[in-house]
């Protein structure tokens, strides 16, 4: 849960003009983690087959909210 708590206090820093919020809810099924934006599937742990670093979140949000946002060091490789 902390990791989550992390990841959504990051997506909030990072996107603090397109996101108005990020909502953390339990699963019954545990190890089950999965991104919705605006009611769409961007991220699932099961069907990905990891878990995503916040790198690769950043990124996929970013995909879908603001596409010509810099993410600074983020972006490198």
């Amino acid at each position: 849960m902390l990791r989550a708590a992390y990841m959504a206090q990051e997506l909030l820093t990072t996107f603090s003009e397109e996101l108005q919020g990020v909502t953390l809810a339990p699963s019954e099924t545990a190890g089950r983690f999965s991104i919705y934006l605006n009611d769409e599937k961007i991220f699932d742990r099961k069907e990905a087959g990891h878990f995503p670093d916040v790198k690769e979140l950043k990124q996929l949000v970013r995909g879908k909210a603001a596409p010509g946002k810099s993410l600074g060091h983020s972006d490198r490789k």
